[in-house]
C-alpha cells in the first residue's frame, strides 16, 4: 500500500499513516517503534515492567550462580541487555537477560579456566559475552540469520534435553550443599550418590531447596502467579528469622552496591581457543532460541521480525553485558510470557525491569543477604525440567523412528561429554542429515499406468508398461558430488535392465535444483559413454537456473538444445517421433 505524502500544513491525526521512517532506523528498530508509540499503552508497559522485576532479580541471579560466576553479575547481565535490545532489538516484548540453556556451556568453560578464581571467572565469563556478541553481530549483517534453520527439530530437541540434564545435575550439589568435582553430568550425578550416600549432606540446605523447588512447581501453574518471586521470600525469610545461615545454610550475603562499571575483561594464561568456541556456541543456542520465541511472539502481535537483525541485537546486547561486568545472555522461555501476561506491549517494559533492578542495587543490596543458595538452585532446576521435551519425541518415534534415534545421540552427547563437546556434535550430525538425503536420494525408473495421466514409478505401480528403447529415470535430489557416482551407477543399471534394446534416456530433471562441477564432470563421461552403447541421454523438465548452470560448465558442446524438453510427455513424443523414422528398431 503505497504511503500517502505527509502534509506539513495540517496537524498530524490518530491513526494517520507514519512518515517513512529513515534508512538508519532499520538499524535502531527501537527508536523506530517510538514514532507509532501510543500513549495508551504507557500505563501497562510501566505495570508489566515492575511485574517483570519480580522475576529478574532472583532469576538473574540464580542463573548466575549456575554460570559460575558471583550472583550479582547476573543483575548486571541484565540491566545492560535489557537497555541494549530495548535499542537494537526487532521483538516488540521479547525480554532477554541470563538463561538457563547457556549456563551448562559457560560453566565449562568457565570452570576450565578460571581456576576457582571468582574473578578469572567473572573476566571469562565476559570474554564469552563479547564473542558471541561479535559472532552474533557479524552473521546478521552478513545476513546468515537462516543458519540456525539448519538445526531439525530432533536435532534441537536432543541438546536442548541434554543441556537440561546439565543444568539441572549441576545443581544438585548446591541443592544437597556437598562440593563434587566438575566431570561431566553422568559421573557428576555417582559422586553426588557417594556423597549422600557418606552423609555429607546439609539437611536444613536440602529441606529450604526443596521447599522451594515444590513451591515453583505447584506455582507454576498459575500464570499470573509470580511463584519464583514467592517462594525466593519465603525461603529468604526462612533462613533470615531461623537463623539458618549459622546451620550450614550457604546464603549469597553482602553484593556490591552500585552499578555495574565499564570494563575490558582479560585473562592472561588462559585458553583464548576454549574461550573463542564456547562463545561462539552460546551465541548459536541463544540465537536458536531467540529466533524461536521471536517468531512466536511476533506471530502472536501480527508483526513481523528480522531474523538477521534479530541477530544483530542479540549480539549488541551481548556485547554490552561483555563489557559491562556481565556473562552471555539469550532470550528467555519464562520471563517473556510473564511480561505478555502483564500486559507488555513494546520494550519499554524491559527499560522499566532494567532501571528497577538498577535501583535495587543502588538503593537497597542487603535485601538480598540471605537469599539462599538451595533456593536459588531450586529457581534453576525449575526452569531446567522446562527445557525438557518428551511428548514431541514420542510424536516423531512414532512417525519416524530415526530422527527419534537422532535426537538420543545429540542427547547423550550433551550429556557424557559436556554441553560444548555435545552441541558441536549436534552440528555434526545436522550437517551429516542434510547431506543424507542429497547422498543417497530416492530415484525412480518411469512408466505408463493405465487409465493414469503421467508416468509414475514402476516400484509404486508394477502394473506399469515401459515404452520400447526407452528409459524414464527419475532423481529426486539435487546432483552434487557426493552422489554424482551414485546417479551414473543407477542410471546405467537402468539401462542394463532394459527388457528391450535402449536407444535413449530420459532424465526426469524437475526434482534437480541444482548441479555442481563434479556432477557437470560426470554428466559429460556418463554422455560418452551411453553414446559407445548407441544411447543418447535427454532431460525433461529441467530448471533454467540449472541449465545455466551447465552451459556455464561447459556442455553446451554435449547436449544441444534438441537434448532438452519442457515435460516428460513431450520427451517421450519427440522420441516416439524419432522411433517411427527407423522402422527396423
Amino acid at each position: 500500500m503505497a504511503t500517502p505524502t505527509p502534509d506539513t500544513s495540517q496537524t498530524s491525526t490518530p491513526g494517520a499513516a507514519p512518515e517513512p521512517a529513515p534508512v538508519w532506523l532499520r538499524w535502531l528498530p527501537g527508536l523506530a517503534a517510538l514514532r507509532s508509540y501510543q500513549a495508551a499503552w504507557l500505563p501497562k508497559d510501566l505495570a508489566a515492567g515492575l511485574v517483570l522485576t519480580t522475576m529478574l532479580v532472583p532469576v538473574g541471579i540464580a542463573y548466575a550462580e549456575a554460570s559460575g560466576v558471583p550472583g550479582v553479575y547476573g543483575l548486571y547481565a541484565t540491566i545492560i541487555p535489557l537497555l541494549a535490545y530495548a535499542l537494537f532489538g526487532p521483538s516488540r516484548i521479547l525480554v532477554l537477560g541470563p538463561d538457563s540453556a547457556l549456563a551448562a556451556p559457560i560453566l565449562a568453560v568457565v570452570l576450565s579456566v578460571s581456576d576457582g578464581d571468582p574473578m578469572r571467572a567473572v573476566a571469562a565469563a565476559g570474554l564469552m559475552a563479547i564473542v558471541a556478541g561479535l559472532f552474533c553481530i557479524v552473521m546478521g549483517l552478513l545476513r546468515l540469520g537462516f543458519i540456525t534453520e539448519l538445526l531439525s527439530k530432533p536435532i534441537r530437541y536432543g541438546y536442548m534435553n541434554g543441556i537440561a540434564l546439565t543444568v539441572l545435575v549441576s545443581q544438585l550439589p548446591k541443592l544437597f550443599a556437598v562440593s563434587i568435582d566438575d566431570a561431566g553430568p553422568l559421573r557428576e550425578l555417582w559422586q553426588l550418590g557417594q556423597a549422600v550416600f557418606r552423609g555429607e549432606t546439609n539437611g536444613y540446605s536440602l529441606a529450604v531447596g526443596a521447599a522451594t523447588l515444590a513451591l515453583i512447581l505447584v506455582l507454576k501453574r498459575f500464570e499470573r502467579v509470580p511463584g519464583i518471586l514467592i517462594a525466593v521470600i519465603l525461603a529468604t525469610l526462612a533462613v533470615s528469622l531461623l537463623h539458618l545461615d549459622e546451620q550450614g545454610v550457604k546464603v549469597l550475603g553482602e553484593i556490591p552496591q552500585g552499578l555495574p562499571s565499564f570494563a575490558l575483561p582479560w585473562l592472561s594464561n588462559a585458553d583464548l581457543v576454549k574461550i573463542a568456541l564456547g562463545g561462539c556456541a552460546v551465541a548459536l543456542i541463544a540465537f536458536a532460541d531467540t529466533s524461536v520465541l521471536s517468531r512466536t511472539y511476533a506471530a502472536r502481535t501480527n508483526s513481523k521480525v528480522d531474523p538477521n537483525q534479530e541477530m544483530v541485537g542479540l549480539g549488541v546486547a551481548n556485547l554490552a553485558a561483555g563489557f559491562f561486568q556481565g556473562f552471555p545472555i539469550s532470550s528467555s522461555a519464562s520471563r517473556t510470557p510473564v511480561a505478555e501476561a502483564a500486559g507488555a506491549r513494546t520494550q519499554l517494559t524491559g527499560v522499566v525491569g532494567a532501571v528497577a533492578v538498577a535501583g535495587l542495587l543502588v538503593a537497597a543490596p542487603n535485601l538480598l543477604r540471605y537469599l539462599p543458595s538451595s533456593a536459588l538452585a531450586a529457581v534453576v532446576i525449575a526452569a531446567a525440567i522446562g527445557l525438557f521435551e518428551f511428548k514431541d519425541l514420542r510424536r516423531i518415534y512414532r512417525i519416524q523412528q530415526w530422527e527419534f534415534w537422532l535426537s538420543m545421540a545429540c542427547f547423550a552427547g550433551v550429556a557424557v561429554f559436556g554441553a560444548i563437546p555435545g552441541i558441536c556434535l549436534a552440528v555434526v550430525i545436522a550437517v551429516i542429515e542434510f547431506l543424507w538425503d542429497g547422498w543417497r536420494p530416492h530415484f525412480a525408473i518411469l512408466g505408463r499406468v493405465p487409465n493414469l495421466r503421467g508416468y509414475h514409478d514402476l516400484k509404486r505401480y508394477p502394473q506399469a508398461s515401459l515404452i520400447d528403447g526407452l528409459v524414464l529415470f527419475r532423481w529426486d535430489a539435487p546432483l552434487f558430488f557426493a552422489n554424482a557416482e551414485l546417479f551414473q551407477q543407477r542410471l546405467m543399471e537402468a539401462v542394463d535392465a532394459s527388457p528391450t534394446p535402449v536407444r535413449r534416456v530420459v532424465v526426469a530433471a524437475e526434482p534437480v535444483t541444482s548441479v555442481d562441477v563434479t556432477s557437470a564432470d560426470m554428466l559429460r563421461e556418463l554422455s560418452r559413454s551411453l553414446a559407445e552403447k548407441g544411447v543418447a541421454l535427454h532431460f525433461a523438465e529441467m530448471k533454467d537456473p540449472v541449465r545455466d548452470k551447465l552451459k556455464r560448465f561447459e556442455l553446451s558442446e554435449v547436449f544441444s538444445s534438441d537434448r532438452f524438453h519442457p515435460t516428460v510427455g513431450s520427451a517421450v513424443d519427440s522420441y516416439l517421433e524419432s522411433a517411427a523414422g527407423h522402422p527396423g528398431d
